[in-house]
């Protein structure tokens, strides 16, 4: 696992939030509810994302241990909402502070807001803070319509889904759903496999206006290869959700990974990986409207 691989997971994107104080009246758990996600056009929506990730890879008896932790606020910048609730938004990463070390050498650190150069390693995580990533069209199901993306190194190719789907019809406590994903792995001859995947979601239980959602991820293509295999490892994380069915938004979710492969560089070799990722909502703040406008025209194309 290289150092950049751990910088680019680092600030991928998510989502989450705290429930609104208002809420109209709970539904039994036996009864079915529709989960849709609910936007407002011209407001901010803000997450403060923990992504923590310890990899300890040995090959040919040397050890090397590399542990990041990240500390960020993620915004989506609502531009306009659809009648049938499907939204454009922009995706923000306004700060970000970060440590990283690996074994026998000094700590790295970067904090956007405090420091005015990146150490070096840390030039394109600085270079994507505070500007719009993506503009990203989502529909109120949960489903990426278009997604138009900066072109900055520190992006992930393959970002999967911005969020959770959703079912299309109301479902019950007990009711499980699933969405097939397709990844492209490259093993250790150059060769690119075309891996199937399926995200599994759980509704768990309907509380106060909260649902809890279980996540995991399965892969279905058989893999025989550990060189592939440890890079689809990052990919089995499971953990859980909570929806608000009332305001319509993720309010919080930590997903959890402990994982470890043989033999990905030879016979002789192993990669453990551990991370944890956790997003919590924030409160909106003053000036949302201005900063909708001002980002769009980061984006917009010049005359």
């Amino acid at each position: 696992m290289t150092k950049k691989c751990l910088l680019v997971l680092a600030i991928a994107a998510g989502v989450c939030g705290w429930p609104d104080s208002g809420r109209a009246a709970e539904p039994q758990q036996s009864e079915p509810v529709l989960l849709r996600y609910k936007f407002k056009p011209g407001e901010t929506i803000r997450w403060e994302v923990t992504h923590r990730a310890r990899v300890r890879t040995s090959v040919s008896g040397t050890t090397q241990t590399v542990e990041t932790v990240t500390a960020s606020t993620k915004a989506w910048r609502v531009l306009e909402v659809q009648p049938d609730g499907t939204a454009t938004f922009l995706h923000i990463v306004e700060n970000v502070d970060m440590r990283h070390q690996i074994s026998g050498c000094q700590e790295v650190r970067y904090n956007s807001r405090t420091d005015k150069q990146a150490p070096l390693g840390f030039e394109d995580v600085a270079k994507a803070v505070g500007v719009p990533l993506s503009r990203v069209t989502l529909d109120c199901r949960g489903k990426v319509i278009t997604r138009d993306r900066k072109p900055l190194k520190a992006l992930a190719q393959n970002e999967g889904d911005i969020t959770i789907p959703m079912p299309e019809e109301p479902i019950a406590v007990g009711h499980t759903w699933s969405f097939p994903h397709e990844v492209e792995v490259v093993g250790n001859n150059g060769v690119i496999s075309r891996i199937k995947t399926l995200q599994r979601f759980k509704l768990l239980s309907v509380q106060t206006g909260v649902a809890t959602i279980s996540v995991s991820t399965q892969v279905l293509t058989p893999v025989s290869d550990p060189a592939l295999e440890s890079q689809l490892m990052q990919l089995a994380t499971s953990g859980t959700v909570r929806f608000d069915v009332d305001a319509g938004r993720i309010l919080s979710q930590q997903m959890e990974l402990d994982k470890q492969v043989v033999g990905f560089r030879g016979p002789a070799s192993s990669v453990h990986y551990v991370t944890r990722f956790t997003e919590q909502l924030l409160p909106a703040s003053p000036g949302d409207r201005q900063q909708v406008q001002l980002s769009y025209t980061q984006l917009a194309p010049k005359p």
